[in-house]
């Protein structure tokens, strides 16, 4: 298993909103993310540390503002959040400990019922045809061809 960290240099290397998102638990505005409306095949991994997280194959348009999963592909790290007066579940990164989002149990019911609703400012796409290169090759699996 390969080791993912968060580094002071990664950390240093973040865009404001980045590094807002990720150290600092915020949340980009519903709508504006770049990886929102990205349907290509491939991998999202943790912006920080490179550890995968979610594949392109289960990503689905949930309306909510922001890219949605049905399911990770590694473990990631899920803790209660009661900020903002509400009850609410944490998604972080397993080994860089990001920030990712939350997740909610309103997702596709035929897919796990479960929405991985997380801001494109924690998350950096690595394509298919790139995984291998990038040293991501052994979630190849996980990622299905283009209908």
């Amino acid at each position: 298993m390969t080791d993912y960290r968060k580094t002071d240099e990664a950390v240093a290397a973040l865009s404001p909103e980045q590094y807002r998102v990720t150290q600092q638990n915020g949340t980009e505005r519903p709508g504006t993310g770049a990886l929102l409306h990205n349907k290509a095949p491939g991998i999202y991994v943790d912006i920080v540390s490179g550890e995968p997280l979610f594949a392109s194959s289960d990503k689905y348009e949930s309306g909510c503002g922001w890219p949605s999963f049905t399911r990770p592909i590694a473990n990631v790290a899920e803790r209660r959040d009661t900020s903002h007066g509400m009850i609410r579940t944490e998604v972080r990164s397993a080994q860089g400990d990001s920030h990712l989002g939350h997740v909610f149990d309103d997702g596709p019911r035929d897919r796990g019922g479960l929405r991985y609703c997380i801001n494109s400012a924690s998350l950096r796409f690595v394509p298919r045809a790139e995984m291998e290169a990038q040293g991501y090759g052994a979630w190849l699996d996980e990622v299905q061809d283009p209908a």
